[in-house]
């Protein structure tokens, strides 16, 4: 962590800038949540791959954190965070030299994900050749289909074979789903769904002599709607959650119906470099900044558009300008209001904050997150895991 005290006039622009006391709220809501529920809750890092801010996860109530790529656990471990679950399952002699670097941290615990017996036997020879057995967990496919093997008979199919390979033990199922309608009904019907296969799968491993240790699941979509569930006891079995966006929140969170705009922590701070046409200002922010999603998923919504084009963020405060065409490095903002008074017009020189589409994308290309609050900088995070 680095400290610096100075006025937020004083940060360089285009930047990522974080609202301290939001960031912070977000952060103690999700371990309320999960501390409600009576379940683990092991945040996902991917929106800030940041290690200052998994460590305020973490002393928030967090059991320990999760990454998706195996290359950014490296700067998690090197922070000394101790405690890191592997989400996305890896293959290749390139990814294995990474879990051996990481094995060979003292006192770091590090659980891997497989979905194929593939993956995990170049992990079982890893554990064998060290002496030692591996947590291993088994990712579960019900309904993102993205990673996992289906639930039910053809996750225990594999369980077996991982029950037989030695140098890894079999710990558990991992669930992320992913989906749904975009509506708190929406949701609960996801969250349930989820919850219900990943629950029954865990069951039928029992019944089969496999113990699950571990089950876990869960979005930041989702996180609300599962906390309900297993405050209500529904899943005893499940162990662990693991939303991820919710500390931040964007846009596309907002979009979902899951998150408000007031709870979202990072913006982006840009610069008016030119008011010289006055339908529109140009700020210099572009698509290298902000990323390129324009949440198309979402165009059916009332006010997805505004004269043909999406927008790339929002301006808090300003429900009158139109974050609405981007280029690389500049953006125009966009005055909806052809009539708008000369007050609120924007001049050369002036600041706005946007809360991006998508954070992870926005922070993915920065070095540094501002933490501010009261007009002042509080923190400046590395975003360590950018260069992994």
């Amino acid at each position: 962590m680095n400290e610096q005290r100075m006025p937020v006039s004083a940060i360089e622009t285009p930047a990522v800038i974080v609202y301290m006391d939001v960031l912070k709220s977000n952060i103690a809501r999700m371990s309320q949540l999960a501390r409600e529920a009576g379940v683990r809750l092991r945040p996902h890092t991917k929106i800030h791959e940041c290690p200052e801010i998994a460590k305020m996860q973490i002393a928030a109530g967090a059991c320990g954190i999760e990454v998706g790529a195996i290359e950014r656990a490296l700067c998690m471990a090197e922070a000394g965070i101790d405690d890191i679950l592997i989400a996305h399952p890896f293959y290749g002699d390139h990814k294995l030299a990474i879990l051996r670097r990481l094995l060979d941290k003292p006192g770091l615990k590090i659980t891997v994900m497989v979905d194929m017996i593939e993956q995990a036997k170049g992990i079982s020879r890893m554990g064998e050749a060290l002496g030692r057995a591996i947590p291993t967990l088994l990712k579960v496919n019900t309904g993102g289909d993205r990673f996992g093997v289906r639930p039910g008979e053809p996750a225990l199919l594999i369980a077996k074979q991982l029950c037989r390979l030695k140098g890894i033990v079999f710990d558990g199922i991992y669930v992320h789903e992913s989906g749904g309608k975009p509506t708190p009904e929406g949701m609960e019907r996801l969250a349930l769904d989820s919850a219900t296969m990943a629950v029954e799968t865990a069951r039928l491993l029992t019944r089969e002599e496999i113990p699950a240790a571990h089950v876990s699941v869960g979005a930041s979509p989702t996180l609300r709607a599962t906390c309900a569930l297993l405050k209500g006891r529904q899943f005893p079995e499940i162990t662990e959650i693991h939303p991820g966006h919710c500390a931040i929140g964007d846009m596309w969170h907002v979009r979902a119906r899951v998150h408000s705009r007031e709870a979202c922590a990072a913006a982006i701070l840009c610069t008016v470099m030119s008011a010289a046409d006055p339908r529109h200002v140009v700020i210099d922010a572009g698509y290298k900044t902000f990323g390129a999603d324009s949440l198309i998923q979402y165009r059916e919504m009332p006010g997805f558009f505004w004269q043909g084009k999406p927008s790339f963020g929002s301006v808090p405060g300003r429900e009158d300008l139109w974050p609405g065409r981007i280029s690389a490095e500049t953006a125009c903002v966009q005055y909806m209001d052809p009539d708008i008074a000369p007050e609120k017009r924007l001049g050369i020189g002036d600041r706005l904050e946007i809360v991006p589409n998508n954070a992870t994308l926005a922070i993915s290309m920065q070095q540094k997150i501002y933490g501010i609050r009261d007009g002042m900088v509080e923190r400046i995070f590395a975003v360590a895991g950018r260069s992994k």
